[in-house]
Protein backbone atom coordinates (compact mmCIF):
# COMPACT_ATOMS: atom_id res chain seq x y z
CA UNK A 1 0.00 0.00 0.00
CA UNK A 2 0.87 3.91 -0.57
CA UNK A 3 0.96 6.49 2.29
CA UNK A 4 -2.10 8.34 3.01
CA UNK A 5 -1.51 11.64 3.91
CA UNK A 6 -4.84 14.50 3.97
CA UNK A 7 -3.89 17.60 3.45
CA UNK A 8 -5.91 20.98 4.52
CA UNK A 9 -5.91 24.76 3.89
CA UNK A 10 -2.07 26.29 2.31
CA UNK A 11 -1.19 22.81 2.47
CA UNK A 12 -3.84 21.74 0.00
CA UNK A 13 -3.74 24.72 -2.09
CA UNK A 14 -0.30 23.77 -2.56
CA UNK A 15 -1.68 20.15 -3.54
CA UNK A 16 -3.43 21.08 -6.08
CA UNK A 17 -1.46 23.77 -7.69
CA UNK A 18 1.31 21.20 -7.96
CA UNK A 19 -0.56 18.80 -9.52
CA UNK A 20 -3.53 20.74 -11.61
CA UNK A 21 -0.67 23.35 -13.11
CA UNK A 22 1.41 20.49 -14.62
CA UNK A 23 -1.88 18.52 -15.89
CA UNK A 24 -3.50 21.58 -17.14
CA UNK A 25 -6.41 19.88 -18.66
CA UNK A 26 -9.38 18.32 -16.66
CA UNK A 27 -12.71 17.21 -16.99
CA UNK A 28 -14.92 19.97 -15.79
CA UNK A 29 -18.43 18.28 -15.11
CA UNK A 30 -21.50 20.18 -14.29
CA UNK A 31 -25.28 18.63 -13.55
CA UNK A 32 -27.85 19.26 -16.05
CA UNK A 33 -31.66 19.57 -15.52
CA UNK A 34 -32.24 15.93 -15.05
CA UNK A 35 -29.07 16.27 -12.50
CA UNK A 36 -27.04 14.36 -14.34
CA UNK A 37 -23.58 14.53 -14.94
CA UNK A 38 -22.35 16.46 -18.30
CA UNK A 39 -18.36 16.67 -18.98
CA UNK A 40 -16.35 18.10 -21.12
CA UNK A 41 -12.31 19.17 -21.19
CA UNK A 42 -11.20 22.09 -20.49
CA UNK A 43 -7.91 24.14 -19.67
CA UNK A 44 -6.97 25.83 -16.00
CA UNK A 45 -6.28 29.44 -17.01
CA UNK A 46 -4.80 30.17 -13.50
CA UNK A 47 -4.65 28.64 -10.03
CA UNK A 48 -4.34 31.42 -7.16
CA UNK A 49 -3.20 31.78 -3.60
CA UNK A 50 -6.75 30.43 -2.27
CA UNK A 51 -7.36 27.34 -4.67
CA UNK A 52 -9.56 28.57 -6.91
CA UNK A 53 -9.50 27.58 -10.62
CA UNK A 54 -10.17 30.03 -13.55
CA UNK A 55 -10.89 29.16 -16.73
CA UNK A 56 -12.20 30.96 -19.76
CA UNK A 57 -16.00 29.44 -21.54
CA UNK A 58 -18.36 30.42 -24.22
CA UNK A 59 -21.08 32.45 -22.44
CA UNK A 60 -23.51 30.73 -24.71
CA UNK A 61 -21.77 27.07 -23.78
CA UNK A 62 -23.69 24.35 -22.47
CA UNK A 63 -21.62 24.39 -19.12
CA UNK A 64 -22.33 28.05 -18.59
CA UNK A 65 -26.39 27.11 -18.67
CA UNK A 66 -25.98 24.38 -16.15
CA UNK A 67 -23.46 26.56 -13.97
CA UNK A 68 -26.95 29.05 -13.86
CA UNK A 69 -29.02 26.09 -13.12
CA UNK A 70 -26.90 24.28 -10.21
CA UNK A 71 -23.23 25.67 -9.47
CA UNK A 72 -22.10 22.39 -8.10
CA UNK A 73 -19.44 21.23 -10.06
CA UNK A 74 -16.65 18.19 -10.20
CA UNK A 75 -13.05 18.53 -11.73
CA UNK A 76 -10.76 15.51 -12.54
CA UNK A 77 -7.71 15.96 -13.79
CA UNK A 78 -5.55 12.69 -14.42
CA UNK A 79 -2.02 12.02 -16.17
CA UNK A 80 -1.77 8.51 -16.05
CA UNK A 81 0.23 6.45 -14.41
CA UNK A 82 1.91 9.42 -12.46
CA UNK A 83 -1.02 12.11 -11.11
CA UNK A 84 -4.83 12.19 -10.24
CA UNK A 85 -6.71 15.05 -8.77
CA UNK A 86 -10.36 15.23 -7.86
CA UNK A 87 -12.13 18.41 -6.63
CA UNK A 88 -15.52 19.01 -5.69
CA UNK A 89 -16.68 22.62 -5.36
CA UNK A 90 -19.17 25.92 -6.90
CA UNK A 91 -18.76 28.01 -9.54
CA UNK A 92 -20.03 31.16 -11.34
CA UNK A 93 -19.72 32.90 -14.20
CA UNK A 94 -17.69 36.17 -14.28
CA UNK A 95 -17.90 38.84 -16.96
CA UNK A 96 -14.85 40.62 -16.35
CA UNK A 97 -12.65 42.69 -19.32
CA UNK A 98 -9.58 43.29 -16.86
CA UNK A 99 -9.86 39.54 -15.56
CA UNK A 100 -10.33 38.05 -18.88
CA UNK A 101 -7.23 40.15 -20.16
CA UNK A 102 -5.49 38.39 -17.53
CA UNK A 103 -6.30 35.05 -18.08
CA UNK A 104 -6.67 35.70 -22.21
CA UNK A 105 -4.40 33.01 -24.38
CA UNK A 106 -4.16 33.45 -28.24
CA UNK A 107 -5.16 29.67 -28.64
CA UNK A 108 -8.76 30.79 -26.92
CA UNK A 109 -9.42 32.35 -30.72
CA UNK A 110 -9.39 28.31 -31.62
CA UNK A 111 -12.84 28.49 -29.68
CA UNK A 112 -13.61 32.12 -29.50
CA UNK A 113 -13.25 33.47 -33.30
CA UNK A 114 -13.34 37.27 -31.81
CA UNK A 115 -10.70 37.13 -29.03
CA UNK A 116 -9.69 38.27 -26.14
CA UNK A 117 -12.84 41.16 -26.90
CA UNK A 118 -15.26 38.40 -28.05
CA UNK A 119 -18.91 39.52 -26.52
CA UNK A 120 -19.45 35.87 -25.81
CA UNK A 121 -16.34 35.01 -23.70
CA UNK A 122 -16.69 34.43 -20.29
CA UNK A 123 -14.79 33.50 -16.51
CA UNK A 124 -15.69 30.21 -15.33
CA UNK A 125 -14.44 30.46 -11.27
CA UNK A 126 -14.64 27.69 -9.46
CA UNK A 127 -14.14 27.55 -5.68
CA UNK A 128 -12.97 24.22 -4.66
CA UNK A 129 -14.21 22.67 -1.27
CA UNK A 130 -12.47 19.71 -1.20
CA UNK A 131 -11.25 16.36 -3.24
CA UNK A 132 -8.93 13.72 -3.24
CA UNK A 133 -5.58 13.29 -4.90
CA UNK A 134 -3.29 10.42 -5.70
CA UNK A 135 0.42 10.80 -6.82
CA UNK A 136 3.57 9.21 -6.71
CA UNK A 137 6.48 9.85 -4.06
CA UNK A 138 9.57 9.37 -7.06
CA UNK A 139 8.37 10.51 -10.54
CA UNK A 140 6.29 8.97 -13.72
CA UNK A 141 9.49 6.41 -14.63
CA UNK A 142 10.37 5.12 -11.16
CA UNK A 143 6.67 4.39 -10.98
CA UNK A 144 6.56 2.69 -14.15
CA UNK A 145 9.30 0.61 -13.08
CA UNK A 146 7.84 -0.11 -10.16
CA UNK A 147 4.64 -1.46 -11.57
CA UNK A 148 6.88 -3.42 -14.28
CA UNK A 149 8.41 -5.16 -11.24
CA UNK A 150 5.38 -6.24 -9.42
CA UNK A 151 4.22 -7.35 -12.60
CA UNK A 152 6.53 -9.70 -13.03
CA UNK A 153 7.41 -10.52 -9.70
CA UNK A 154 3.60 -10.18 -8.50
CA UNK A 155 4.47 -8.91 -5.52
CA UNK A 156 3.37 -4.57 -4.85
CA UNK A 157 5.55 -2.35 -5.47
CA UNK A 158 3.08 1.17 -4.81
CA UNK A 159 5.03 3.95 -5.40
CA UNK A 160 1.88 6.36 -4.43
CA UNK A 161 0.95 8.89 -1.47
CA UNK A 162 -2.98 9.49 -1.59
CA UNK A 163 -5.17 11.84 0.61
CA UNK A 164 -8.47 13.89 1.02
CA UNK A 165 -8.15 17.85 0.77
CA UNK A 166 -10.05 20.08 2.42
CA UNK A 167 -10.35 24.29 1.74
Amino acid sequence: MGDHKDLANEFAVDKIKDLAENIKTCMLCTYNLENKLQSRPMSVQKIDDLGQLWFLSDRNSSQNAEITQNPTVEIFFSEPHDKFLTLHGTASILYNPEIIHELYDPIIKVWMPGGEDDPNLSIIKVIPEDGYYWNNKNGKMVAIAKMTAAFVTGKTMDDGIEGSLKL
